[in-house]
């Protein structure tokens, strides 16, 4: 496949994220030996394919006032002025900077802001392919992830453990199952 070209099935033009059909998702190792999981809503976002793929671009928000990791009392600390500080900080956001082909798969490469400082990262991308869905939209999907470090984002609370190491891992996986709508 060039490193130009657009998978059969993906037409160009502008695709909308649909919230409904995308979920953010992350993963952080918790006391040393366990993995704690949890959402986070995206609420916008836009694909924009071009027939050159490398000027194709993606941009998406998150609401982190959305985290949810299935236990209220963890949500509410990361919520508060320890993770995300919600008081200070609002939305985060994707905005890309270059896609290429990585043989079968892609690299979106972009500004991810989380608590208002912006780092540079790689998403692994996957093409999920294309469809018309029942109401007769173009549906596209993908799905892509990355690994952060969570202190490079100014996130930097913790708690020693008595055996040695920390509460809360540094390296946080982040996944996202995207379905986008091609507009008309």
């Amino acid at each position: 496949m060039s490193t130009t070209t657009l998978p059969t099935a993906l037409t160009a033009g502008t695709w909308t994220i649909d919230p409904s059909h995308t979920e953010a998702s992350f993963t952080v190792r918790h006391a040393g030996i366990s993995k704690v999981r949890g959402t986070v809503a995206v609420t916008s976002g836009t694909i924009t394919v071009a027939e050159d793929l490398t000027l194709s671009g993606v941009t998406a928000a998150l609401d982190p006032s959305t985290i949810n990791t299935g236990d209220a009392g963890r949500d509410g600390h990361l919520k508060s002025a320890d993770f995300f500080d919600l008081e200070k900080f609002g939305e985060w956001t994707f905005a890309s900077t270059a896609v290429r082909a990585d043989g079968e798969d892609y690299v979106v490469t972009g500004d991810l802001t989380i608590n208002g400082v912006t780092k540079s990262v790689d998403l692994a991308t996957e093409f999920g392919g294309a469809a018309t869905d029942p109401f007769g939209n173009q549906r596209a999907g993908f799905s892509s992830s990355v690994t952060i470090s969570r202190k490079e984002f100014g996130i930097t609370w913790n708690a020693a453990l008595e055996a040695g190491g920390v509460l809360v891992s540094d390296k946080v996986v982040i996944n996202l199952e995207v379905s986008a709508i091609k507009a008309a």
